[in-house]
């Protein structure tokens, strides 16, 4: 369906034309009075120079070839030269009834579908995931789905760390620990073992271990950089022990990743990038655009129009091994020769800003990507404590994600049932465990996705869990009551099907009216400004609207079955909007609360 701003631009295009102006003035907009009217066109004050005219004249003139329209109940000018619009009744209610009988809402998919990737995730293997890892999780997941039901293939790629010395570390700490396994035997030429050496827990125990005593002991450094060295030379043993350090970790995030309701198409990492840095390497240093700097291979990346310094992108390091930017720039080869994406999007830490500029403007340089290919960096802000800190645990450590995500279920289970037991009512408590994981999860992705992506903000679970205000738990009790009304009218034997929606309605009905037609608007909006944000003030907007519709009109009292009927169609649109934008954010509602 065409949007009603869409609509009357061109409606005022005509007027403009009409009168003898410049149509490219007609563009209008919803109201910022909306006591006044529903939208307006200002262009009457720009185009006053080009016309000789004041804009209020300019302004009266278009009012009056725009009489009569049947878009609109009424149009006026306004001092100094605004242009006043209200919708028709009749019009606005035939517009909800095309959205309501939509599959689709009346939201159109692109007429230009790309081919994007996002990269998001990013966790190390052979760690746990923490607080850190969320935001680009949740983040990236809403641009993807977002992405799809605009109508560009989009293909998610966790992107994990899993090259370079972490991996020296671990298989150092492993054979100390364990010296006789077959994997540290230079002259076994047999299979190996295809079950892992070691569980996820002692993993994760024995990556901080290495970690720590690289830090203290020198030899210990050295033993684990050569181990590094060899895996990455392709040595036979340590290649095996880094495919069951894949499948262990993977197996383990692939569960965490669950419990937030992300999802990868991808799961790739470093080392798949790394067959395609050899050649990326000889091609830069023969086209001449990687020279030696201090030992390194360097490219110059700064350009005239810099405002601030920016650093040669280091591609080798003088003792010849790679960095995060040669690992990037491969994975970018990579990417070209998988999938020819028009785009790619990395969702992350915005501290690494310096990092994707430098490999943005090398992959152009080197011909990495096409000239017409997308590369765009959303760099996030961090998630702080009530003290504005990065969040920890009480200790001063990183909280381990699990962890968060077991504390916001336990306090949601506690509001539930105290919510229960204040109203004496009987509670299934394993419903009420699977219920409070529900809207847990609303809580916890509500909360960050809320705020600006860029932005940093302060994660509070006492606000994050409250069913009022601006939280994931408050848009899931008004879907919750809207299902309420419409099962409790199907329960009454009735049925809205072949019934529309009236024009003769109230204004709070309008109200919510006019928040349901942005919903094309938003969404794409929010997808081109890759900015979730957007999503989440849209549905807190139609969630008060219908919330003031529901305390002022008895939907289940009205005894005229037309009105009825009406009233139920406009709250089964206003459900399932909400409910597509929420799955659009990575969460769902539960039937019940």
């Amino acid at each position: 369906m065409q949007k009603i701003v869409d609509m009357l631009s061109e409606e005022t295009g005509k007027a403009f034309e009409a009168a003898g102006y410049d149509k490219s003035y007609a563009k209008v907009s919803l109201s910022n009075r909306p006591d006044l009217c529903d939208y307006q066109c200002n262009g009457a004050m720009p185009l006053a120079k080009q016309a000789h005219k004041a804009p209020i004249m300019i302004a009266e003139d278009i009012a009056e070839k725009l009489k009569g329209c049947e878009m609109l109940e009424s149009v006026e000018a306004a001092a100094p030269g605004f242009l006043n619009m209200t919708l028709s009744k009749a019009f606005l209610a035939g517009y909800i009834n095309k959205m309501e009988d939509d599959e689709n809402m009346g939201f159109e998919k692109t007429k230009s579908p790309k081919n994007i990737i996002i990269d998001y995730g990013g966790p190390n293997v052979a760690k746990p995931l923490h607080v850190g890892h969320l935001r680009s999780a949740i983040i990236g997941e809403s641009i993807k789905r977002t992405g799809r039901y605009v109508g560009h293939k989009v293909t998610g790629d966790v992107h994990l760390g899993d090259w370079g010395l972490q991996m020296g570390l671990i298989i150092t700490e492993l054979k100390e620990r364990k010296p006789n396994l077959v994997y540290f035997d230079d002259s076994y030429e047999g299979e190996y073992p295809a079950e892992a050496p070691f569980t996820v827990s002692e993993l994760e125990e024995i990556y901080p271990t290495a970690s720590g005593k690289s830090k203290e002991d020198e030899a210990y450094k050295n033993a684990a950089l050569e181990a590094t060295a060899e895996l990455q030379g392709g040595r036979r043993g340590y290649q095996a022990l880094l495919s069951h350090i894949l499948n262990v970790s993977v197996t383990d995030l692939k569960k965490n990743y669950k419990n937030l309701n992300v999802e990868f198409d991808l799961w790739l990492g470093e080392s798949d990038a790394q067959p395609y840095v050899p050649d990326m390497i000889e091609k830069m240093e023969k086209d001449g655009i990687a020279y030696e700097s201090e030992g390194a291979l360097v490219v110059d990346v700064a350009e005239e129009s810099d405002s601030k310094e920016i650093p040669p992108c280091i591609v080798r390091k003088s003792d010849g091994a790679s960095l995060y930017a040669t690992t990037d720039l491969a994975t970018l080869v990579q990417r070209m020769k998988d999938f020819n994406p028009d785009k790619v999007l990395y969702v992350v830490d915005k501290r690494q800003d310096m990092h994707f500029l430098q490999v943005f403007r090398t992959a152009r340089k080197a011909g990495i990507v096409k000239p017409e290919t997308e590369l765009e960096f959303l760099g996030f802000g961090t998630m702080n404590g009530k003290d504005g800190k990065p969040f920890k645990t009480r200790e001063g450590g990183v909280m381990r994600l699990e962890h968060l995500i077991k504390d916001i279920n336990e306090e949601m289970l506690k509001k539930i049932m105290d919510n229960a037991n204040s109203k004496s009512d009987e509670v299934d408590e394993k419903k009420a465990k699977e219920t409070a994981e529900i809207v847990a999860l609303s809580a916890l992705k509500y909360g960050d996705l809320s705020n600006q992506a860029s932005k940093n903000y302060v994660f509070d679970i006492d606000r994050f869990t409250s069913f009022e205000g601006n939280t994931g738990p408050y848009i899931l009790y008004t879907i919750v009551r809207i299902k309420s009304i419409l099962e409790k009218y199907l329960s009454a034997g009735k049925s809205a099907s072949g019934k529309s929606v009236l024009a003769d309605f109230s204004e709070v009905e309008k109200g919510l009216m006019l928040e349901l037609v942005k919903f094309e608007s938003v969404v794409k909006g929010a997808y081109e400004d890759s900015a979730p944000h957007k999503i989440c003030a849209y549905i807190y907007d139609v969630s008060n609207a219908f919330n003031r519709f529901y305390h002022e009109i008895n939907v289940m009292g009205e005894e005229d079955e037309d009105k009825q009927a009406s009233y139920i169609k406009m709250l089964d649109l206003t459900k399932r909007i909400l409910e597509k934008c929420i799955d659009l954010l990575g969460f769902e509602a539960p039937d019940k609360m």
